[in-house]
Protein backbone atom coordinates (compact mmCIF):
# COMPACT_ATOMS: atom_id res chain seq x y z
CA UNK A 1 0.00 0.00 0.00
CA UNK A 2 1.20 3.90 -0.23
CA UNK A 3 0.81 6.32 2.24
CA UNK A 4 -0.24 9.12 -0.36
CA UNK A 5 -3.79 9.62 -0.46
CA UNK A 6 -6.27 10.69 -3.68
CA UNK A 7 -7.29 13.22 -1.18
CA UNK A 8 -3.28 14.40 -1.09
CA UNK A 9 -2.79 14.60 -4.38
CA UNK A 10 -5.69 16.78 -5.22
CA UNK A 11 -5.18 18.65 -2.36
CA UNK A 12 -1.41 19.75 -4.14
CA UNK A 13 -2.50 19.62 -7.70
CA UNK A 14 -6.19 21.68 -7.29
CA UNK A 15 -4.04 25.10 -6.66
CA UNK A 16 -1.23 24.03 -9.21
CA UNK A 17 -3.89 23.69 -11.71
CA UNK A 18 -6.04 27.17 -10.73
CA UNK A 19 -2.50 29.31 -10.92
CA UNK A 20 -1.89 27.39 -14.91
CA UNK A 21 -5.58 28.80 -15.77
CA UNK A 22 -5.05 32.21 -14.43
CA UNK A 23 -1.56 32.98 -15.77
CA UNK A 24 -3.32 31.34 -19.20
CA UNK A 25 -6.29 34.03 -18.85
CA UNK A 26 -3.59 36.54 -18.09
CA UNK A 27 -1.15 35.65 -20.98
CA UNK A 28 -4.21 35.73 -23.25
CA UNK A 29 -5.50 38.79 -22.55
CA UNK A 30 -2.40 40.44 -22.62
CA UNK A 31 -1.53 39.39 -25.73
CA UNK A 32 -5.32 39.90 -26.92
CA UNK A 33 -5.18 36.08 -28.22
CA UNK A 34 -8.60 35.04 -27.20
CA UNK A 35 -7.68 31.28 -25.81
CA UNK A 36 -10.99 31.45 -23.88
CA UNK A 37 -14.42 32.05 -25.07
CA UNK A 38 -17.51 32.64 -22.39
CA UNK A 39 -19.79 30.43 -24.29
CA UNK A 40 -17.62 27.55 -24.26
CA UNK A 41 -16.11 27.53 -20.74
CA UNK A 42 -20.12 27.55 -19.59
CA UNK A 43 -20.24 24.84 -22.20
CA UNK A 44 -17.30 22.73 -20.25
CA UNK A 45 -18.65 23.54 -16.63
CA UNK A 46 -22.09 21.82 -17.99
CA UNK A 47 -20.02 18.92 -19.23
CA UNK A 48 -17.62 18.64 -16.32
CA UNK A 49 -20.72 19.03 -13.95
CA UNK A 50 -22.43 15.79 -15.38
CA UNK A 51 -19.02 13.65 -15.13
CA UNK A 52 -18.26 14.74 -11.82
CA UNK A 53 -21.59 13.40 -10.74
CA UNK A 54 -21.12 10.30 -12.38
CA UNK A 55 -17.62 9.41 -10.98
CA UNK A 56 -18.97 10.40 -7.31
CA UNK A 57 -21.99 8.01 -8.12
CA UNK A 58 -19.40 5.14 -9.20
CA UNK A 59 -15.88 6.30 -7.44
CA UNK A 60 -17.03 3.75 -4.56
CA UNK A 61 -18.57 1.12 -6.68
CA UNK A 62 -15.26 0.92 -9.13
CA UNK A 63 -13.04 1.19 -6.40
CA UNK A 64 -14.48 -1.94 -4.09
CA UNK A 65 -14.29 -3.67 -8.11
CA UNK A 66 -10.59 -3.05 -8.05
CA UNK A 67 -10.20 -4.59 -5.00
CA UNK A 68 -12.33 -7.72 -5.10
CA UNK A 69 -10.26 -8.47 -8.71
CA UNK A 70 -7.43 -7.57 -6.89
CA UNK A 71 -8.06 -10.96 -4.67
CA UNK A 72 -7.77 -12.85 -8.11
CA UNK A 73 -4.46 -11.27 -9.29
CA UNK A 74 -2.88 -13.54 -11.70
CA UNK A 75 0.78 -11.79 -10.51
CA UNK A 76 1.67 -11.34 -6.64
CA UNK A 77 3.83 -8.08 -7.73
CA UNK A 78 3.92 -6.47 -4.33
CA UNK A 79 6.26 -9.49 -3.53
CA UNK A 80 8.28 -9.40 -6.23
CA UNK A 81 8.88 -5.87 -7.24
CA UNK A 82 10.03 -3.13 -3.92
CA UNK A 83 7.88 -0.70 -4.17
CA UNK A 84 9.33 1.73 -6.07
CA UNK A 85 9.32 -0.38 -8.87
CA UNK A 86 5.23 -1.16 -8.59
CA UNK A 87 4.69 2.71 -8.72
CA UNK A 88 6.67 3.08 -11.89
CA UNK A 89 5.28 0.32 -13.77
CA UNK A 90 1.63 1.26 -12.69
CA UNK A 91 2.24 4.68 -14.14
CA UNK A 92 3.92 3.01 -17.03
CA UNK A 93 0.46 0.34 -17.47
CA UNK A 94 -1.87 2.93 -16.35
CA UNK A 95 -1.47 4.99 -19.82
CA UNK A 96 -0.57 2.00 -21.96
CA UNK A 97 -4.32 1.11 -20.87
CA UNK A 98 -5.34 4.57 -21.28
CA UNK A 99 -3.71 4.82 -24.82
CA UNK A 100 -5.60 1.60 -25.96
CA UNK A 101 -9.11 2.46 -24.72
CA UNK A 102 -8.50 6.24 -26.04
CA UNK A 103 -7.44 5.09 -29.38
CA UNK A 104 -10.65 2.36 -29.51
CA UNK A 105 -12.57 5.59 -28.51
CA UNK A 106 -11.84 6.88 -31.16
CA UNK A 107 -12.75 3.63 -33.82
CA UNK A 108 -15.69 2.84 -32.63
CA UNK A 109 -18.58 4.61 -33.08
CA UNK A 110 -20.28 3.61 -29.56
CA UNK A 111 -17.44 5.27 -27.39
CA UNK A 112 -17.69 7.92 -29.72
CA UNK A 113 -20.53 8.88 -28.94
CA UNK A 114 -18.84 9.04 -25.44
CA UNK A 115 -15.71 10.78 -26.25
CA UNK A 116 -16.79 13.12 -28.65
CA UNK A 117 -17.88 15.83 -26.44
CA UNK A 118 -14.25 16.46 -25.04
CA UNK A 119 -13.15 17.55 -28.69
CA UNK A 120 -16.21 19.36 -29.34
CA UNK A 121 -14.49 22.53 -28.54
CA UNK A 122 -13.05 24.56 -31.00
CA UNK A 123 -11.00 26.17 -28.13
CA UNK A 124 -7.82 24.78 -26.48
CA UNK A 125 -6.77 26.15 -23.27
CA UNK A 126 -6.63 24.40 -20.03
CA UNK A 127 -9.96 24.68 -19.44
CA UNK A 128 -10.99 22.32 -22.19
CA UNK A 129 -9.49 19.73 -20.04
CA UNK A 130 -12.59 19.54 -18.05
CA UNK A 131 -14.73 19.08 -21.20
CA UNK A 132 -15.19 15.44 -20.02
CA UNK A 133 -18.08 13.24 -21.00
CA UNK A 134 -21.14 12.46 -18.81
CA UNK A 135 -20.56 8.66 -19.62
CA UNK A 136 -16.68 8.74 -19.69
CA UNK A 137 -16.21 7.31 -16.45
CA UNK A 138 -18.43 4.07 -16.82
CA UNK A 139 -17.07 3.20 -20.33
CA UNK A 140 -13.13 3.16 -18.80
CA UNK A 141 -13.96 0.23 -16.21
CA UNK A 142 -14.20 -2.52 -18.97
CA UNK A 143 -10.19 -1.05 -19.89
CA UNK A 144 -8.95 -0.72 -16.21
CA UNK A 145 -9.75 -3.48 -14.16
CA UNK A 146 -7.02 -5.54 -16.35
CA UNK A 147 -4.68 -3.40 -14.13
CA UNK A 148 -5.46 -5.42 -10.43
CA UNK A 149 -5.99 -8.33 -12.38
CA UNK A 150 -2.60 -8.59 -13.47
CA UNK A 151 -1.50 -7.94 -9.76
CA UNK A 152 -1.59 -3.68 -9.64
CA UNK A 153 -2.28 -2.64 -5.95
CA UNK A 154 -5.87 -0.88 -6.01
CA UNK A 155 -4.77 2.01 -4.31
CA UNK A 156 -1.83 2.93 -6.10
CA UNK A 157 -3.50 2.71 -8.98
CA UNK A 158 -5.95 5.07 -7.72
CA UNK A 159 -3.26 7.53 -6.44
CA UNK A 160 -1.35 7.33 -10.10
CA UNK A 161 -4.66 7.50 -12.10
CA UNK A 162 -5.28 10.77 -10.31
CA UNK A 163 -1.50 12.12 -11.28
CA UNK A 164 -1.61 10.86 -14.62
CA UNK A 165 -5.16 13.37 -15.17
CA UNK A 166 -3.49 15.64 -13.49
CA UNK A 167 -1.00 15.56 -16.25
CA UNK A 168 -3.02 15.79 -18.71
CA UNK A 169 -4.58 18.80 -17.98
CA UNK A 170 -0.98 20.14 -18.47
CA UNK A 171 -1.23 19.60 -22.16
CA UNK A 172 -4.40 21.31 -23.13
CA UNK A 173 -2.76 24.85 -23.44
CA UNK A 174 -1.61 27.00 -26.43
CA UNK A 175 0.59 28.86 -24.32
CA UNK A 176 3.77 26.47 -23.84
CA UNK A 177 5.56 25.55 -27.10
CA UNK A 178 7.70 22.82 -27.26
CA UNK A 179 9.56 21.27 -24.30
CA UNK A 180 12.81 20.32 -26.03
CA UNK A 181 13.86 16.58 -25.12
CA UNK A 182 11.09 16.06 -23.12
CA UNK A 183 9.04 15.98 -26.13
CA UNK A 184 10.67 12.50 -26.68
CA UNK A 185 8.90 10.41 -23.81
CA UNK A 186 6.35 12.45 -22.47
CA UNK A 187 2.47 13.89 -24.20
CA UNK A 188 3.98 17.53 -23.91
CA UNK A 189 1.65 20.14 -25.12
CA UNK A 190 2.79 19.96 -28.65
CA UNK A 191 1.94 16.86 -28.93
CA UNK A 192 -1.42 17.22 -27.23
CA UNK A 193 -2.67 20.17 -29.42
CA UNK A 194 -1.97 17.88 -32.85
CA UNK A 195 -4.60 15.31 -30.91
CA UNK A 196 -7.52 17.54 -30.84
CA UNK A 197 -6.49 19.13 -34.59
CA UNK A 198 -9.08 19.03 -37.44
CA UNK A 199 -6.14 18.97 -39.63
CA UNK A 200 -6.21 15.67 -41.79
CA UNK A 201 -2.84 15.30 -41.08
CA UNK A 202 -3.70 15.85 -36.86
CA UNK A 203 -6.68 13.23 -36.80
CA UNK A 204 -7.12 10.15 -34.33
CA UNK A 205 -3.08 11.20 -33.63
CA UNK A 206 -1.15 11.10 -30.49
CA UNK A 207 -3.24 8.87 -28.24
CA UNK A 208 -1.05 8.89 -24.98
CA UNK A 209 -2.08 10.76 -21.58
CA UNK A 210 1.33 10.52 -20.19
CA UNK A 211 3.36 9.00 -22.33
CA UNK A 212 4.41 9.72 -25.87
CA UNK A 213 5.97 6.35 -26.63
CA UNK A 214 2.89 4.14 -27.36
CA UNK A 215 2.39 6.54 -30.23
CA UNK A 216 5.68 6.33 -31.48
CA UNK A 217 6.01 2.49 -31.21
CA UNK A 218 2.50 1.86 -32.96
CA UNK A 219 2.45 4.23 -35.80
CA UNK A 220 0.07 6.84 -34.34
CA UNK A 221 2.66 10.06 -33.63
CA UNK A 222 2.64 13.25 -35.62
CA UNK A 223 4.53 16.13 -34.99
CA UNK A 224 2.87 19.59 -34.66
CA UNK A 225 4.01 21.65 -37.56
CA UNK A 226 1.14 23.47 -39.19
CA UNK A 227 -0.98 25.75 -37.14
CA UNK A 228 -3.93 23.67 -35.17
CA UNK A 229 -7.54 23.75 -36.13
CA UNK A 230 -9.38 22.77 -33.09
CA UNK A 231 -12.77 20.79 -33.12
CA UNK A 232 -14.07 18.27 -34.98
CA UNK A 233 -14.06 17.55 -38.78
CA UNK A 234 -17.41 18.62 -38.63
CA UNK A 235 -18.06 20.43 -35.59
CA UNK A 236 -21.01 20.90 -33.04
CA UNK A 237 -22.00 24.33 -33.73
CA UNK A 238 -23.97 24.84 -29.76
CA UNK A 239 -22.75 25.28 -26.78
CA UNK A 240 -25.42 23.58 -24.95
CA UNK A 241 -23.60 20.25 -22.95
CA UNK A 242 -27.04 18.49 -23.34
CA UNK A 243 -26.98 18.51 -27.21
CA UNK A 244 -23.00 17.65 -27.54
CA UNK A 245 -23.71 14.56 -25.22
CA UNK A 246 -26.85 13.24 -27.13
CA UNK A 247 -25.61 14.09 -30.64
CA UNK A 248 -24.15 11.08 -30.93
CA UNK A 249 -26.17 8.81 -29.50
CA UNK A 250 -29.34 10.40 -31.52
CA UNK A 251 -27.19 10.23 -34.92
CA UNK A 252 -27.12 6.05 -34.07
CA UNK A 253 -30.64 5.69 -32.99
CA UNK A 254 -31.69 7.03 -36.59
CA UNK A 255 -28.92 4.37 -38.14
CA UNK A 256 -30.14 2.07 -36.06
CA UNK A 257 -33.92 1.89 -37.09
CA UNK A 258 -32.82 1.74 -40.82
CA UNK A 259 -30.97 -1.22 -40.04
CA UNK A 260 -32.44 -4.58 -41.75
CA UNK A 261 -30.46 -6.70 -40.25
CA UNK A 262 -28.53 -7.79 -36.77
CA UNK A 263 -25.44 -7.73 -38.74
CA UNK A 264 -25.86 -4.16 -39.83
CA UNK A 265 -26.91 -2.90 -36.43
CA UNK A 266 -23.57 -4.82 -34.89
CA UNK A 267 -21.57 -2.32 -37.13
CA UNK A 268 -23.32 0.69 -36.70
CA UNK A 269 -22.79 0.59 -32.74
CA UNK A 270 -19.24 -0.92 -32.78
CA UNK A 271 -17.72 -0.08 -36.10
CA UNK A 272 -16.08 3.29 -37.09
CA UNK A 273 -17.96 6.68 -36.32
CA UNK A 274 -19.75 7.89 -39.35
CA UNK A 275 -17.53 11.10 -40.24
CA UNK A 276 -14.27 9.10 -41.91
CA UNK A 277 -11.55 10.64 -38.90
CA UNK A 278 -13.97 11.65 -36.39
Amino acid sequence: MTELTVTQVYAVGAPIILALIFIEVLISNLQNASYYKKEDTLCTIGLLTGNILMVFAIKGLTLALHFYLYQFRLFDLASIIPLWAMWILTFILIDLVFYIYHRISHKSRFLWAIHMSHHSSEEMNFAVSFRQAWLGPLSKIPFFIILPLIGLDPTIIAVAGVISTLWGIFGHTQVIKKLGPLEWIFNTPSHHRVHHGANEQYIDKNYGNLFIIWDRMFGTFELEKERVRYGLVKNVNTFNPIKITLMEWNSILKDLNKASNIKESFNIFFGPPKTKGR
